[in-house]
């Protein structure tokens, strides 16, 4: 069987600093929205706040997910990042609502504000969110767990930018209605890429086959093998969205002795990482001793 669980480090450095930007945007916000009198400004604080929270979860998951396997947790704690995904994405949903009934109370009971202190307070706003979307840019790519952090601090960056537009709407053309419509665009997004990390998180945690890999074609390609008669009872599953699992029984034509079924080992685990991206793989090998063959155990 194959155990290659490498994978490319995530920078800690950067979500560390991402945090540290996010506290002072809150507390920025915060004093600016009471003292301009927006209301936009106190849900973007709001939101950075909901930031620096998902970012503390998504570093400590982080760590928690580098400890060691023990006897009892055999695969470790990496999951850890997909349940810091999945909670993660959840919050920011439930902001999203909330975003959605703010902005309706605002179409409907529009407020005088200072939009020239809503724009100066927006844009340092908007310069640390975008600086700190920049550091997570990279590693979100390749992690579910900073990807559903990384969405955090870009929804905010978008949401600043609808603060800037919004203050400059009101401090030239007193137009209060731009800052909830803009707010409801951007939710719209955010919603429909929290809800794919969502899902995502959950197959993950269900075990569900990956989308990418097909296990019939699995099971076409190795009994293509001249050794294959027959796979059965294969599971293929993620531990994380970086690290697919498989086992499967594979019935023999004839009585194998050790060194040939170690090479055909070597054969299959080499079709499944080349042809289908499977690192790890468990493989039971036998010959006339399952009576039930199916590709899918029936319970």
């Amino acid at each position: 069987m194959t155990h290659n669980h490498t994978r490319e480090p995530v920078n800690e450095k950067n979500i560390i600093i991402s945090i540290f930007l996010n506290f002072i945007i809150t507390v920025t916000e915060v004093a600016g929205g009471l003292m301009s009198g927006s209301l936009a400004l106190v849900s973007d604080a709001l939101h950075n706040f909901s930031d620096c929270v998902s970012l503390i979860i998504s570093y400590s998951a982080l760590k928690m997910s580098a400890r060691k396997k023990t006897l009892q947790l055999t695969f470790g704690y990496k999951r850890a990042e997909i349940l810091a995904a999945l909670f993660n994405s959840s919050v920011l949903l439930i902001v999203i609502f909330f975003l959605f009934r703010e902005a309706y109370a605002r179409l409907r009971h529009p407020a005088a504000i200072n939009g020239f202190l809503m724009i100066a307070v927006a844009l340092i706003g908007l310069l640390a969110n975008f600086v700190a979307v920049l550091l997570l840019r990279r590693d979100s790519r390749k992690n579910l767990n900073i990807k559903s952090a990384y969405l955090h601090l870009l929804t905010d960056t978008v949401s600043s930018i609808g603060v800037v537009l919004g203050g400059i709407a009101v401090l030239v053309f007193k137009a209060y209605w731009v800052d909830p419509i803009l707010t409801v665009l951007i939710g719209l997004y955010v919603l429909r890429e929290s809800y794919a990390i969502i899902i995502q998180a959950a197959k993950i945690l269900m075990q569900a086959t990956p989308d990418n890999v097909d296990i019939l074609n699995i099971q076409r390609a190795l009994e293509e093998l001249p050794e294959v008669e027959n796979l059965h009872h294969v599971h293929v599953w993620q531990v994380t969205e970086n690290e697919t699992h498989f086992e499967g029984h594979v019935d023999v034509c004839e009585d194998l002795n050790i060194s040939r079924i170690t090479e055909l080992n070597q054969k299959i685990e080499k079709i499944l990482r080349e042809r289908f991206g499977i690192e790890h793989a468990t493989i039971q090998v036998e010959y006339g001793s399952c009576s039930d063959k199916k590709i899918i155990r029936e319970c």
